[in-house]
């Protein structure tokens, strides 16, 4: 079976395991993966930040990696793809400002396309009025955030429908296999073979 064509939308600052992670992932298990930016081209880069859990009441944020965007957002058709994959981090809060990002989160939801979002995602899930009715997963301190957009949080991975959500990195494993049963994808684990057989 083929794999799918996926859609993530990043921007500066965005979280870098949740925009590394499941660009590798997804491409690891056969699916094409398009990365774009608003107001950027592919082939320019987005700076990612490391997110990090060290017992304070919040994470801490460092300098992560130059993050290479692989189509021009301006260049997209969100029908040409099958699925929609939104990372966290601060980019989410200054592109749910972006009315076309919006459009395109809004598309993959009234087409009943998969979307996987996780930690600050919710943001541009709820400016796009998607959450209403759902159950939807964030990262801790957007509870309230998921709730006045009339969704119900979650603590930990859910998939709701078409909606796939994590609170953070933590839950990769959990959201990325939730948001593969959701695409379909089938992986078949054969017997290693090694250069000693």
């Amino acid at each position: 079976m083929p794999g799918k064509k996926l859609l993530m939308i990043v921007g500066d600052f965005g979280e870098d395991y949740e925009i590394m992670v499941p660009f590798q992932a997804l491409q690891a298990v056969g699916h094409e993966v398009d990365a774009v930016c608003p107001d950027k081209d592919g082939g320019d880069t987005v700076k990612t930040a490391i997110h990090d859990f060290r017992g304070d009441q919040t994470y801490l944020e460092t300098r992560g990696h130059d993050f290479a965007l692989t189509a021009s957002f301006d260049d997209i058709d969100p029908a040409d793809y099958d699925a929609l994959v939104i990372p966290g981090g601060r980019a989410p809060e200054y592109l749910r400002n972006y009315d076309e990002v919006i459009e395109v989160v809004q598309h993959f939801d009234n087409e009943n396309k998969p979307i996987a979002a996780i930690c600050h995602a919710a943001q541009i899930l709820a400016a796009a009025d998607v959450i209403e009715g759902r159950t939807c997963s964030a990262y801790s301190a957007l509870k309230s955030d998921v709730e006045g957009a009339g969704g119900e949080y979650y603590d930990g991975v859910t998939t709701d429908g078409n909606l796939v959500t994590g609170r953070d990195w933590g839950d990769h494993v959990e959201w990325i296999s939730q948001f593969l049963d959701v695409l379909g994808t089938n992986i078949d684990h054969e017997e290693a073979v090694t250069a000693d057989d």
